[in-house]
């Protein structure tokens, strides 16, 4: 059967830690994640599973690249400049 004595048989893993998503669940046989997807380029997402894509949607990290985009849009993403100096200014 598939009760209490059968439990005690099962030691083998199918699944282990995923390289990208860092979930239990990259099927070692199939070479493929179950979370994520991996290692296809796209991230497993669907539209039946709303929390799911709630708790890996971008702003759930870190956003390294996207937390200074307002302040670059702002200045029109201008580089290789240097700011006038304050000190000849007088405060307004």
């Amino acid at each position: 059967g598939k009760g209490t004595a059968s439990f005690g048989k099962r030691h083998n893993k199918s699944h282990t830690i995923c390289r990208r998503c860092g979930k239990r669940s990259y099927h070692i046989q199939k070479s493929t994640c179950s979370a994520c997807a991996y290692p296809s380029a796209h991230m497993r997402r669907y539209n039946w599973g709303p929390k799911a894509q709630r708790r890996r949607t971008t702003g759930t990290g870190r956003c390294r690249h996207i937390k200074t985009l307002p302040r670059k849009f702002k200045n029109g993403f201008r580089e290789g400049t240097t700011p006038s100096s304050q000190k000849g200014k007088k405060a307004a």
